[in-house]
């Protein structure tokens, strides 16, 4: 059997996950091989601080970007929680950037967040702490055990729609109402 890459595809929970880091989550799959996979989850906001709390940590002055104040931070996964991560629109040069499809990149490096706080960022982004990763099959084994669905990454939902939406918008691309999905599973 041939390997087949999921990255910049969403992984949507299925409602009859339990694990309290994907329930109801949309996670987009940035890398995907024969070793494993990382994603970042793109429907589940921090309340605690916001991205305001963050420049100022790093001694940025948000008062140069002002609609950055209140921008929300994203928890991207249960991996490296202390890890800052921007997902944005592919577009500029950044040090450390990891391309997801054709349209966005995932930046780890700070230049990112100096060009946002100085207003010359990426049109749209948002500033997420931690990823999900999978080991070698272990994504495929959750996929199988009808844990997640599939559909392709689309980034008007990841940056445009409300965040309490996301998980139901990015079933809906595939026709399907989550609402509507048994917790019961089964085998026939």
């Amino acid at each position: 059997m041939s390997f087949q890459s999921l990255a910049n595809q969403f992984l949507i929970a299925m409602p009859n996950m339990r694990d309290r880091n994907f329930e109801r989550t949309v996670t987009l799959l940035c890398q995907h091989d024969e070793h494993g996979c990382m994603g970042v989850v793109v429907n589940r906001r921090i309340t605690e601080f916001s991205l305001k709390d963050i420049l100022k940590h790093l001694n940025l002055y948000p008062e140069r970007a002002p609609a950055l104040a209140s921008d929300a931070v994203f928890s991207g996964g249960p991996v490296h929680p202390e890890l800052g991560m921007v997902l944005h629109d592919n577009q500029g040069h950044w040090e450390s950037t990891v391309a997801v499809g054709e349209r966005l990149g995932l930046t780890t490096s700070i230049d990112i967040i100096h060009a946002i706080a100085e207003g010359n960022g990426p049109a749209r982004s948002m500033f997420m702490l931690g990823y999900a990763g999978w080991d070698s099959g272990q994504l495929e084994h959750e996929i199988r055990q009808n844990a997640w669905l599939c559909a392709p990454a689309n980034a008007d939902i990841i940056f445009d729609a409300p965040v309490e939406q996301r998980w139901e918008l990015a079933a809906g691309q595939l026709g399907i109402d989550l609402a509507t999905i048994s917790t019961q599973s089964g085998h026939a």
